[in-house]
């Protein structure tokens, strides 16, 4: 057999997805070149990897066997690669970080501000979603992660490092504008625009008014806080989301936050990676250098 590692990581890559068009669009390939690798790899081992089964693929009992083989293979190099990043020491290696859309607001000024201590690493950053993230993390495809908060299903390292507020917003119009310790109740009477089932936000919004047995009216389910923040704007709704997003749409007055008794809702950003996990030299100094330094570069020690 002559297997190589590119197409192990094209195979894991088409059986995640489990459709070779998204595969390809993932790991930047055309899709009849994704098609090609893992006919040459079926071949190659003599077995088929996928079936069909309407319009998804799926692996073979025998695909499920050398998947995990494929994971363990591939988690072996990135445990060589770290090894070799520790030789190199800090000013040269790789870090791969991913972070959460909402963490967008702030987490590239701390990567640039890494980087400039120490020019001569390569860091690849990704913005996606939660239930991307947590997959990720799962696959160890990922060396941290900045997130809200982490599952408590998985074994992970989870260290909070900043304040992560969720508030009310709504056009500076609303009739609520300016009321002081607005009653919980009175929310029962408007219309929420939220996040999409499953994000952090979400579950932290749902579990909230839960908790204080209030009945929401929902309205749109929208997949980013962009999209939430230009919506509210529009007065469509009201809705919640991290302060870290509205930031200049505050300084602008095109959003504002009410004043709503027992909110904020008080959440934390977390750096995570897998409880067990080999982190390279490179990688603890990142660690260190958000649990030490995030909030001070960021304006939040006061």
């Amino acid at each position: 057999m002559n297997i190589t590692i590119r197409q192990l990581e094209i195979f894991i890559a088409v059986s995640k997805a489990e459709s070779y068009t998204q595969a390809a669009k993932v790991i930047h390939l055309t899709q009849p070149a994704v098609s090609m690798q893992i006919k040459q790899l079926e071949h190659q081992l003599g077995i088929p990897l996928f079936e069909q089964l309407g319009k998804k693929i799926y692996l073979t009992e025998s695909g499920k066997e050398i998947h995990q083989h494929a994971r363990n293979i591939l988690e072996q190099l990135n445990e060589m690669e770290t090894f070799i990043d520790n030789t190199k020491g800090l000013n040269q290696g790789k870090l791969r970080i991913s972070v959460a859309t909402t963490a967008n607001y702030f987490a590239p000024a701390l990567l640039s501000t890494f980087y400039k201590r120490f020019p001569g690493v390569t860091v690849t950053l990704d913005i996606t979603n939660r239930q991307t993230l947590i997959q990720q993390l799962d696959e160890n495809e990922v060396d941290l992660v900045i997130m809200g908060q982490p599952p408590k299903n998985m074994a992970l390292d989870a260290t909070p490092f900043m304040d992560n507020p969720l508030v009310i917003i709504a056009p500076p119009n609303h009739p609520l504008n300016g009321k002081k310790k607005i009653p919980l109740a009175r929310l029962e009477e408007e219309v929420f625009l939220v996040r999409e089932t499953g994000s952090g936000t979400r579950i932290a919004m749902e579990k909230f008014f839960k908790n204080h047995k209030l009945q929401l009216t929902t309205g749109m389910e929208i997949s980013s806080s962009e999209a939430i923040k230009q919506s509210v704007s529009a007065g469509m709704g009201l809705g919640i989301i991290q302060v870290d997003a509205i930031q200049t749409e505050l300084t602008l007055k095109q959003l504002v936050v009410l004043d709503v008794e027992h909110l904020p809702i008080q959440r934390h950003w977390y750096i995570v990676h897998r409880k067990g996990k080999r982190l390279s030299m490179l990688a603890n100094a990142f660690k260190q250098f958000i649990i030490d330094e995030s909030k001070i570069l960021l304006g939040r020690d006061k």
